[in-house]
């Protein structure tokens, strides 16, 4: 193994790991939905784009399509699996509507994955075409993944509050694009390096956005709430 594998390699694991608290960043926003028993102006949009991208880089990086690369599936496996259990969340917790256009998408996206993962082995019969076909897919979904965050940021601009854009979350974004970026041009690959380049700079504009407004975040409305609804609950013996 040459020097220049053995640092991908090295820095695959890193991206393992950082994608790995990529997913599990939201875990505070989830804890709070749980406990209110409502998701407020949380959008599941980013979970709902986030499980088809990581069911199809899931695909890219298996050796039969593209070879060297099970590092790309060892994580988005994971990260399937955990996006799956916040859009579990989502569904139990929203009202009927969101339930039903949550549900649906899942069930598009599942259709969709079933349709790549059978052109992939009946109709390319090669590596590299096959990972050039599930690459490009890749690249459309990665993108549409770290532009769902743009509903956020557009409340975030609208309420000039970062209260329902999580922090951690915008964190991970970042450093989860610039490690990928870092891995896929030790040996150029365009279909990781390109998506992850954005995501970089998806991640880099929300930590903008969210040093600029969170000054302007009105926090203690929450606290608020709880205090009122401590309040009026009849168990209260205050």
């Amino acid at each position: 193994m040459t020097e220049k594998e053995t640092a991908r390699t090295v820095i695959g694991i890193i991206g393992n790991v950082i994608s790995f608290f990529l997913f599990l960043s939201p875990l505070p926003t989830m804890i709070k939905i749980i406990k209110q028993k409502a998701v407020e102006e949380f959008k599941p949009d980013p979970y709902i784009a986030t499980v088809l991208n990581c069911a199809m880089w899931s695909l890219y990086g298996l050796p039969f399509v593209k070879p060297h690369s099970i590092l790309v599936t060892t994580i988005n496996a994971v990260g399937l699996v955990i996006e799956l259990i916040y859009c579990v969340i989502f569904f139990i917790y929203s009202p009927w509507k969101r339930r039903r256009r949550i549900a649906l998408f899942l069930a598009v996206e599942a259709v969709i994955m079933a349709g790549v993962v059978l052109i992939t082995m009946l109709v390319f019969h090669t590596t590299r075409k096959r990972s050039l076909f599930v690459g490009i897919l890749a690249i459309i979904l990665n993108v549409i993944m770290y532009a769902s965050p743009l509903t956020v940021m557009k409340l975030v601009i609208k309420t000039k509050s970062v209260k329902y854009m999580p922090f951690y979350l915008s964190l991970a974004n970042f450093c989860n694009g610039l490690i990928w970026l870092v891995y896929a041009l030790l040996k150029i690959d365009i279909n990781v390096a390109l998506p992850n380049g954005l995501g970089a700079l998806s991640g880099l504009l929300q930590l903008i956005l969210y040093a600029v407004y969170y000054r302007t975040t009105k926090w203690d409305d929450d606290q608020r709430r709880d205090t009122d609804h401590n309040r009026s609950d009849p168990l209260d013996p205050s």
